[in-house]
């Protein structure tokens, strides 16, 4: 099981890091879970300011951040569904203390010859081997003078428990408004299992709806009102999962209008089972992140200059990072949810008519809206993303458009 500091920590990072990445328009995936071990792994090196920065952005202090990082990936590791590995290559002639090399967690121990072409051919081999060819190439750019690259690598994927139904979705409000978009639709009487509204969170009003996963981890949609930014939304979605923000669940939901998406009325019904009637586009999301461009929220910042070297565990040679980059790519279907990320930081020298009725809550993604795949035992967020281009549908089997 994961540290429950960790846990705290990893999600806090995730959570900044969506609202500093998501652009008003654009969709993106990422994965604060594959970047916070790397960044604990050079806390633990790091010295002068750069330290100072680093446990900054970890929430958690420099002393044994090395050693908690390679927890995090093992515990991570030994997750139902989740696949992590981490990769160090470091350059020939770069002599690396061994007291540092000992702490990392278990994996590939590579060479870089500082022949470009050959070394990234064997980089780019790691990062499609470890995510099932979803990531073709490692994110970080080789050149003669890389002393470094650290790397990991994360695939997360889980069936659900209860599959979606394929359709048709046409918005009739929104961005999305005459789409045909590929739906998915399913019924359910678990109200309070599946669905939680939040009246209030830093993102005004949310609406969670909760898919569980068959290996122990769930998606969690998340919908706030419209026109709301999307790293906004993100943020304050990770503190709903969490807990953070007092919310109701379906079966207390006041009739009509009772959150973001979501519409509470009274149909008739062979029997008065209430049912929640959930209805999402299916989604593939692609991203790629510069961490440099946020330099300040990964503790980065001060690692950079040149000048000097700020990572003498690692070695007694001058190291500054030259590139930090993660590519992620993550898909919702109606079987179930899959993502794939590797993250890599490289170092330079430095110096019939019914008789009864019954409730019934329809819940409708229709417009961009935000994804959390969590690890459901211990509430690490191992990815998120914000989806404003839904897949295209062809047919239409749920009847007119719009119909809900």
């Amino acid at each position: 099981m994961v540290d429950t500091s960790a846990v705290r920590a990893v999600n806090a990072l995730t959570g900044r890091w969506a609202r500093a990445a998501v652009s008003d328009g654009e969709g993106t995936a990422l994965t604060g879970a594959g970047a916070w071990p790397l960044l604990a792994l050079l806390a633990g090196a790091a010295g002068g300011p750069a330290r100072g920065e680093l446990e900054g952005a970890l929430g958690v202090g420099a002393d044994g951040a090395t050693a908690l990082g390679r927890e995090v990936v093992g515990a991570m590791e030994a997750m139902d569904g989740v696949a992590a590995a981490t990769g160090l290559w470091t350059r020939h002639d770069l002599p690396v203390r061994p007291a540092w090399e000992a702490e990392l967690p278990q994996g590939v121990r590579g060479v870089l010859s500082g022949d470009t072409e050959r070394d990234g051919k064997e980089l780019d081999a790691w990062a499609s081997r470890h995510t099932g060819g979803a990531i073709a190439k490692m994110p970080v750019p080789l050149t003669p003078t890389t002393q470094l690259v650290l790397a990991g690598a994360l695939m997360v994927k889980t069936a659900w428990q209860q599959p979606f139904q394929p359709g048709m979705l046409t918005p009739r409000s929104g961005p999305w408004q005459g789409r045909s978009l590929a739906g998915l639709r399913r019924t359910t009487d678990d109200l309070d299992g599946v669905l939680r509204v939040i009246p209030e969170s830093p993102a005004g009003p949310l609406t969670l709806s909760g898919v569980a996963g068959d290996n122990g981890l769930d998606v969690h949609l998340i919908l706030a009102g419209e026109g709301v930014p999307g790293g906004q939304v993100l943020e304050a979605g990770v503190g709903a999962v969490a807990g953070a923000y007092p919310g109701w669940g379906g079966s207390a939901l006041p009739f009509g209008e009772a959150g973001p998406g979501v519409t509470v009325t009274e149909v008739a019904s062979w029997d008065d089972t209430p049912s929640i009637g959930l209805t999402t586009p299916q989604f593939t999301v692609d991203a790629r992140h510069d961490l440099l461009r946020h330099a300040e929220l990964f503790g980065l910042r001060t690692a950079q200059d040149t000048s000097r070297g700020h990572f003498p565990g690692i070695s007694p040679n001058p190291l500054a990072i030259s590139s930090g980059q993660q590519s992620m790519t993550a898909s919702f279907s109606a079987e179930g949810f899959w993502a794939a990320a590797v993250t890599a930081l490289a170092a330079a020298p430095g110096g019939g008519p019914p008789q009864r009725t019954a409730k019934r809550i329809v819940v409708t993604y229709d417009r961009p809206f935000g994804f959390l795949a969590v690890h459901r035992a211990s509430g690490l967020v191992l990815t998120a993303g914000w989806v404003t281009e839904p897949e295209a549908g062809a047919e239409n089997p749920w009847g007119p458009p719009g119909l809900r």
